[in-house]
């Protein structure tokens, strides 16, 4: 039977996902030239072809294409196993390091981690903020055990590295400034809202769903002004400098604007939680999610 070595796997499964050999080694923290020598030792235990060049880097063949969907299960049979492993040994103890982009960390993962204070002391959570793009890298790199993130920066659902599970469908409001003229307007829909100068990111998915937002109802949206941080939207939309789409995780704790609810159009955002395959099968992190979950079912 074939030897089957993890740590040449684990490198081999980070190049398919990085890219080049120099990203892997970063990932790793080795050298090029050791995740060289690793994937080459490993194409010789295995007897076959792993890599081919191509322009100044390389490619993987069908062959480790092959090794890589058994690996996965490998993988996710591990993860499986420390979780069961660190149940056993831990109990209901046991740390959970969380992923999660700003407006999350409040309304989401706050609350999630007070809950559980109460309900399971032994379970400790770390959290770190990220970008929401990040927290898959987080992830996937482990660094992270549950990431907190948005369904437009997601990997696809079909990823066999993650277990996917909405948390959240988000609804997006539109900030008004005070005082102004549609503020109270009965039946209130984003194409009321043509003409106003819009204020949201000038890229990357929160560009992308105001856009579709706005020409779903219509219209392309005038782009006043360009900010990333809600704190900075809405205070432009208080000194009357534009309008915006906000999502409902952020104006339920606004002031100094008018929000008001588009119920013909329902905009929405989707929140996803995200754990290694496997890992959802630990009892801390199991808490964790559930605690997770009742944060969301209580905005809901």
């Amino acid at each position: 039977m074939t030897e089957w070595d993890i740590k040449k796997l684990r490198i081999l499964r980070t190049l398919a996902d990085r890219g080049t050999v120099t990203a892997t080694a970063e990932a790793l923290h080795m050298t090029p030239s050791a995740v060289s020598q690793q994937l080459t030792n490993l194409a010789r235990q295995l007897g076959v072809v792993l890599l081919e060049p191509q322009g100044r880097g390389v490619r993987l063949t069908d062959a480790a294409h092959l090794v890589l969907r058994h690996t996965e299960a490998v993988f996710a049979q591990l993860e499986r196993a420390d979780a069961e492993l660190a149940g056993y040994l831990a109990g209901e103890a046991g740390e959970v390091r969380v992923g999660a982009f700003s407006t999350a960390v409040p309304v989401l993962v706050v609350p999630a981690v007070a809950a559980l204070r109460r309900s399971h002391p032994g379970v400790e959570v770390r959290v770190r903020e990220t970008e929401a793009a990040e927290s898959w890298e987080l992830l996937s790199a482990g660094a992270v055990d549950l990431a907190l993130s948005l369904a437009a920066h997601a990997p696809v659902a079909g990823d066999p590295r993650f277990t996917r599970v909405t948390l959240l469908e988000d609804p997006l409001d539109v900030a008004l400034p005070p005082g102004h003229p549609l503020a109270w307007a009965p039946g209130l829909r984003l194409a009321d809202l043509s003409g106003e100068r819009w204020i949201y990111g000038g890229s990357g998915p929160w560009s992308e769903i105001t856009r579709s937002a706005c020409e779903a109802a219509g219209f392309v949206p005038q782009q006043a002004h360009s900010a990333s941080g809600w704190t900075a939207i809405l205070a432009m939309v208080e000194a009357g400098m534009g309008v915006a789409l906000v999502p409902r995780m952020v104006t339920s704790r606004a002031s100094g604007v008018t929000v008001r609810v588009l119920a013909h159009d329902r905009p929405t955002r989707h929140v996803i939680a995200a754990l290694r395959r496997g890992a959802e099968t630990g009892p801390a992190v199991s808490r964790v999610l559930t605690a997770l979950h009742e944060a969301a079912e209580a905005l809901s």
